[in-house]
């Protein structure tokens, strides 16, 4: 018997800061979701057609449509998942300077590339692939979905987005912002539907590919479902980075950089500094610097301005972040700031500092997603290291040493997508993102990340 409307289930979407209902979504029937897949397989057929010039000027129109609307957007980030409205307004700004580059860009990325064989004009193309299909979370409800979306519309490629249940509020905005550039009408649908259709949406022949960012957990099952259909899976599933303070680090500087990268969007962050391993020599030093300036974060009301540090997005996140603390320090590890959820409405946690922190310790072997600070110590140099790639994700991570070209050589020896020397790890559309291990697979931004969604082409001729 064919699914009605009236049976469907509802999502309902709460302010985080507030528990106030903000929206309820009706989940989509599977006649909605079919037609969706319909109008995405039709944009591709237009889209692939027209010239990456044209799609240029549809991605700038793009850029131009989150520099217009960037107020209302930042609010409804703030309102669906509770970052301050500073940092929801940067995530739009982010996404504007991503769609300019990737319309600058797509042109030279994309060129015929000459592959002088037995034939000495044989060349290797870029062509697209489909209808891509992307799981996205809701820590960066705008900046995630245009990380993949924009250079996969200048590929040629179109996307149905399946985005995370509190944030279809962000979901529908961008499909409607890529809609008024004249991309064709399914260039990027939504899907408002839960985990279960999914499994159905990536053997649809009409997808060609699927893209995830989230939990190692969901990572695992999209890919055995996309490996069953023989399809291109890019996987981007989170990291437990560490901080690596060397003897001769600038103690200041790190410190400062140090509670900026583990309390930004509350900790909410798979390349957020989670695991602080400071030289023994310097850690007293570092430990106080770090804990009194976290100490000082305000916490409270995302629209705010003077909040730095808001709440977390939804009440079981807060419980799994609070029971991943209480077991660290019934396993041996002390609190040195925080450890207890804020009292009161919104799913409030205050800025949290484990020391003692190691390896069979939970803030140390776990991913921690949220704004709690991991502090371990070591002796040399190669413990360090050892300490650093002492975890099942690579994703990123950051070595701070005053000496940076010894910095740089330590790079070689980690484990990691990323190694930022005396510098915040963060995203940028010019650099490639992705990690090693359980961190994922494949890689999105730069040329790497437009090409992952590209079927290339070996032209041979005469």
């Amino acid at each position: 018997m064919p699914v009605t409307e009236s049976a469907i289930a509802v999502f309902r979407s709460v302010n985080p800061a507030t528990e106030a209902v903000i929206a309820e979504y009706p989940a989509m029937s599977a006649e909605r979701i079919e037609a969706a897949l319909e109008r995405a397989e039709r944009a591709y057929q237009v889209n692939r057609r027209e010239s990456i010039a044209w799609r240029s000027e549809r991605m700038l129109e793009l850029a131009q449509g989150f520099r217009r609307e960037r107020e209302d957007l930042a609010q409804l980030v703030t309102s669906e998942m509770g970052k301050p409205l500073a940092e929801a307004q940067g995530e739009v700004d982010k996404c504007a300077v991503t769609c300019e580059y990737f319309a600058h860009q797509a042109a030279s990325f994309l060129a015929n590339e000459p592959s002088p064989s037995d034939s000495p004009r044989s060349f290797v193309a870029f062509r697209p692939l489909g209808v891509v299909l992307a799981i996205m979370p809701w820590n960066y409800p705008l900046w995630q979905v245009v990380r993949f979306a924009a250079p996969a519309l200048m590929v040629g490629n179109t996307a149905v987005l399946k985005h995370a249940r509190n944030c279809f509020g962000a979901a529908l905005a961008l499909e409607r912002l890529v809609a008024e550039t004249g991309f064709p009408e399914g260039a990027l649908g939504t899907l408002v539907v839960g985990a279960e259709p999914i499994g159905r949406v990536i053997a649809d022949p009409r997808v060609r590919a699927v893209t995830l960012t989230g939990s190692e957990a969901a990572g695992s099952k999209v890919a055995a479902l996309a490996g069953r259909e023989c399809k291109k899976a890019v996987l981007e599933l989170g990291g437990s980075d560490f901080f690596l303070v060397l003897a001769d680090a600038d103690l200041a500087q790190a410190a400062e950089v140090g509670v900026r990268a583990r309390f930004q969007n509350a900790g909410q962050s798979c390349i957020a500094a989670k695991r602080f391993l400071v030289a023994e020599s310097v850690a007293d030093e570092f430990q106080e610097r770090f804990i009194e300036l976290a100490a000082k974060l305000p916490l409270g009301d995302p629209l705010d301005p003077g909040t730095r540090l808001g709440p977390l997005a939804r009440q079981d996140l807060r419980e799994e972040l609070h029971d991943q603390v209480q077991r660290s320090v019934g396993a041996g590890a002390r609190l040195a700031l925080g450890g207890a959820p804020q009292e009161g409405p919104g799913f409030f946690y205050p800025a949290t500092v484990v020391l003692g922190s190691k390896p069979g310790i939970a803030v140390f072997d776990e991913e921690t997603f949220g704004p709690v600070a991991s502090f371990t110590r070591f002796g040399d140099e190669a413990e360090g290291l050892r300490l650093a790639n002492h975890s099942r994700y690579g994703l990123g991570g950051n070595v701070w040493t005053q000496d940076v070209e010894h910095g740089v050589e330590l790079a070689a020896q980690l484990d990691t997508g990323a190694v930022f020397v005396n510098g915040m790890t963060h995203s940028d559309a010019r650099l490639p993102f992705g990690g090693v291990k359980k961190s994922g697979i494949g890689r999105e931004l730069h040329h790497f990340g437009l090409r992952e969604f590209t079927n290339i082409q070996t032209v041979w001729r005469p």
